[in-house]
């Protein structure tokens, strides 16, 4: 698994997560998807993810 994929992996799945939290618990777990929304934006703006970091901070390999 390369460093992008893992990126997708997280980002969607928080997206699931803070939807089905917001559905079930509170609307207020909708504003993580937002976030979420809003920084996978700026990364493509700026090209500065922190969960990039993480990930090569984990040992995940860049795409090949």
């Amino acid at each position: 698994m390369t460093v992008e994929n893992a990126i997708r992996i997280m980002a969607g799945a928080m997206v699931l997560v803070s939807l089905a939290l917001g559905l079930w618990v509170n609307t207020w777990w909708f504003a993580l998807a937002a976030f979420v929304g809003i920084n996978l934006i700026q990364s493509a703006f700026t090209g500065f993810c922190p969960a990039e970091m993480i990930f090569r901070k984990l040992g995940l390999p860049d795409r090949k």
